[in-house]
């Protein structure tokens, strides 16, 4: 089984931990607008893994935050998170908080 997906909000970041994927994507998908009001940056360094499926929910979650009228950023994006999103050629959607500093 995988291991859970957690998530916590300070101030305007939410910061994700464990794996994001298809087993563990769920909870914060129904918790979603909740999760998002207010955001602005989304960090990803604490995730373990993240599938297809899961790199779905970021842009999801990306949409969110444009749609609250802000320009969200994702910040801790590793090596392996960086080459699936290359791989879907996703560059210009999830763009890391470290590219626009």
């Amino acid at each position: 089984m995988s291991e859970p997906l957690r998530w916590q909000r300070t101030g305007s970041t939410l910061a994700l931990s464990g794996k994001l994927d298809r087993d563990t994507l769920l909870a914060l998908w129904h918790q979603r607008e909740t999760a998002m009001a207010g955001i602005d940056t989304i960090d990803v360094a604490a995730l373990d893994r993240v599938d297809s499926a899961g790199l779905a929910l970021l842009v999801h979650l990306r949409e969110i935050v444009r749609a609250q009228g802000s320009t969200p950023c994702f910040s801790g994006i590793t090596e392996k998170l960086q080459s699936l999103i290359t791989l879907y050629n996703l560059q210009q959607i999830i763009v890391s908080a470290e590219q626009t500093a």
